[in-house]
């Protein structure tokens, strides 16, 4: 049983629990804005090779992803101010103060299942239903791809830091 809930952890709660820390980490101002721009175009480019968009079914695509992601990067956003704002010491807290930020937790994510929901309805407006379906496993995968990515060491570096100096 104990193996089961570690394989969970891993496959579920540990890549979620990355990419909220990714976007806190993007939506700070110490990053690199190339990185981003590199994650970005990145993402673009694994999310139109996965669903085989034709031109025709990308023009039509991507201005209504574009609008999905935007809503959702701002909940992410607002999310991620409240839960670094809310100074989360529960022994210091009240516990109204952590009543309400359990709710808010819960409003945050029912709001991110709503902009989903609705999304859906637009994306299966432009594109076959099987693509839409290829859309969100490659969503998934990239999250993947992408904290993979971010557990190797940086290029030309060994675990340790970086290489030894050239004699």
């Amino acid at each position: 049983m104990k193996t089961q809930f570690n394989s969970f952890i891993k496959k579920i709660c540990l890549p979620g629990l990355m990419l909220f820390i990714l976007m806190i980490g993007k939506s700070s101002q110490a990053q690199p804005q190339g990185k981003r721009d590199d994650i970005e175009a990145m993402r673009i480019g694994f999310i139109t090779q996965q669903l085989d968009l034709t031109s025709d079914e990308a023009k039509v695509f991507w201005p209504v992803y574009n609008k999905y992601h935007d809503e959702m990067e701002v909940l992410r956003k607002d999310r991620a101010t409240e839960l670094l704002s809310a100074k989360v010491n529960f022994d210091s807290m009240t516990d109204d103060e952590v009543s309400k930020l359990i709710d808010n937790e819960f409003n945050s994510r029912q709001k991110e299942i709503d902009i989903q929901r609705k999304y859906n309805v637009e994306f299966k407006k432009v594109l076959p239903v099987k693509k839409v379906a290829k859309l969100y496993r490659a969503e998934q995968l990239f999250k993947i791809k992408l904290i993979s990515e971010m557990k190797q060491p940086p290029a030309g570096r060994g675990a340790d830091g970086p290489p030894p100096p050239r004699k």
